[in-house]
């Protein structure tokens, strides 16, 4: 089984960024300082709405 790369955009400034699918610690726009995805034990609990698409 092999992990992803998200692409995800900030709810609150529309910044654009990659993130691993499975971080193991709070992951924060870059921009703004907006908690974009939070660790939960395996894949990171991201709004379905944030998720762009894979990078690869």
């Amino acid at each position: 089984m092999t992990s992803k790369f998200l692409k995800v955009k900030c709810k609150k400034c529309h910044n654009e960024q990659v993130v691993f699918e499975k971080p193991t610690t709070v992951v924060k726009c870059l921009v703004c300082d907006e908690v974009i995805a939070q660790p939960s034990g395996g894949k990171a609990r991201i709004d379905k709405d944030k998720i762009i698409g894979v990078a690869e």
